[in-house]
């Protein structure tokens, strides 16, 4: 299932939340270009230079890579999902706080993560890089604004695709499952995505934006109804 759009309309242009897009587009194509930012291991496998590793982080170097971990991808695949879920959701969230106060959930959705990611695997020498953990953040306010709210959503069969609206509720679920099959099936390589780690993180993640995301949101959206809302 791939989302296209959801059923809340947003009143302001998501200026943050385009920017974060363009950043994180811009760095990937820096990044597969120049080969600034990927170089191959001894074991084979392709390592992030400006990764966020816990042991790294743990022992108190390279605090950079807090900053530039949040804004590098594994793969294509991986940046296209993630940045497809941070503008369709992250546009509402965006629009219910305004921009200062979303740029500002959004990072420290991205730094808790990367904390706890860093707590449960201290020893790992397995760069974290994505969005990932900060979007986690975006879901868990979305869901919380919206939770009755509906996405119209890209089924693709082989030989057959189709448009259908789903609850929001379960395209969040169908996000968290996307994560750990592409750890579970390499598109997202363990040794790039720094592990099981960052999955139990992005938990983390979610529940902060289900704690935030409250005191925040002062112009929150009514739902429309949920019925056959694309016609």
């Amino acid at each position: 299932m791939i989302p296209i759009k959801d059923n809340i309309p947003t009143d302001r242009f998501p200026a943050v939340t385009f920017a974060l897009i363009v950043a994180n587009v811009v760095a990937y194509v820096v990044a597969a270009a120049h080969g600034g930012s990927l170089i191959s291991g001894p074991d084979g496998h392709e390592l992030v230079r400006y990764g966020a590793v816990p042991h790294t982080l743990a022992s108190g170097h390279r605090p950079d890579t807090i900053v530039t971990s949040m804004f590098l991808h594994a793969s294509i695949v991986q940046l296209l999902v993630n940045l497809g879920f941070l503008w369709i959701f992250g546009n509402n969230v965006e629009d219910s706080m305004g921009a200062s106060r979303f740029l500002a959930f959004y990072v420290a959705g991205g730094l808790v993560t990367l904390a706890v990611a860093v707590a449960v695997g201290p020893s790992s020498t397995a760069p974290i890089v994505g969005t990932a953990g900060a979007i986690s953040a975006v879901m868990g306010g979305y869901l919380v604004l919206y939770r009755r709210a509906r996405t119209l959503t890209l089924v693709l069969i082989p030989l057959f695709f189709t448009v259908i609206e789903v609850p929001t509720v379960v395209m969040l679920a169908v996000w968290f499952a996307v994560q750990v099959a592409f750890a579970a099936t390499g598109l997202i390589d363990p040794v790039t995505s720094g592990g099981v780690a960052p999955y139990v993180s992005h938990l983390a993640g979610f529940a902060l934006g289900l704690a935030m995301v409250r005191p925040l949101a002062t112009r929150r959206k009514p739902t429309p109804p949920t019925a056959a809302v694309y016609r």
